[in-house]
């Protein structure tokens, strides 16, 4: 009988959950005789012994998307002030830190979750505010970039304090299709599965952040999933530094939404 990687995973103890087993084996962290496990689905034998080779990179899975994102978007972090908004328990937070980032700001309504080793490093400053309503003087020196990984809440409603905080830079965003689609589009359990949906979002907001004079410089499939099993896309903006022509916009987002490696 075969079994899941990231179920087997979890079955001999070695992660606690199935999203904490599906994060270490896309880290690349998991081996089954001295050969990588390359994808969470992958069938196993029942009786097949994995092996962790070392724990997850960063705080919280979040860190992994980022990580991918920045290495697909090939965007350099070392010596940028940046604001991680959503920053939650800091997984963001952890990538950009690692990364060389000269000062993060980590924006949450409830920083109390950002992780305790997190908030000792003087170069993260932790910032109580809800997302739509920062203002350029909530920081103390310009932003040259802005994360962005939000929930239960359309990005389309971020754009305006975007805007606000960056006269120039780049923001790295996290687009949830749960959040962004229409209420009857949303599947099951919170889940989006049909892939037309996820192409109507991404025209969406991409086109409303096309308005706000943020331009698309990179989109991505995320191979980490979202909690529920959500498919997750990262896009790159530049502000008011045109890349491609809307049409060519409109081909990157098909591309992307109907590539079947992830």
């Amino acid at each position: 009988m075969k079994e899941r990687a990231d179920r087997l995973l979890v079955q001999q103890g070695l992660a606690e959950t199935r999203q904490k087993a599906q994060a270490l084996i896309m880290a690349g962290l998991v081996f089954y005789e001295g050969t990588k496990v390359e994808k969470p689905g992958q069938p196993m034998d029942l009786g097949a012994r994995l092996e962790v080779k070392s724990p997850l990179p960063y705080v919280s899975r979040g860190g992994l998307k980022l990580a991918e994102a920045l290495e697909v978007f090939q965007v350099e972090i070392a010596g940028k002030v940046v604001a991680d908004l959503g920053a939650s328990t800091g997984g963001f937070t952890d990538c950009l830190r690692q990364r060389g980032a000269k000062k993060i700001y980590a924006v949450d309504v409830d920083p109390r979750q950002l992780d305790w080793h997190l908030r000792q490093d003087k170069r993260v400053i932790t910032l109580k505010k809800n997302a739509r309503y920062l203002e350029k003087n909530d920081f103390s020196e310009p932003l040259e970039l802005v994360t962005c990984d939000l929930s239960f809440i359309s990005l389309l409603k971020i754009l305006p304090a975007l805007r606000r905080l960056l006269e120039k830079g780049e923001v790295l965003a996290l687009i949830k299709p749960q959040f962004e689609a229409e209420k009857h589009q949303v599947g099951k359990k919170g889940v989006i599965r049909d892939q037309a949906v996820h192409q109507a979002v991404l025209e969406k907001v991409l086109s409303g952040a096309s308005e706000a004079g943020f331009y698309v410089h990179g989109l991505h499939k995320c191979q980490v999933k979202g909690q529920k099993g959500n498919q997750e896309f990262f896009v790159h903006w530049v502000v008011d530094e045109i890349l491609f022509p809307w049409a060519k916009v409109l081909e990157l987002i098909k591309e992307t939404v109907w590539d079947e490696r992830h």
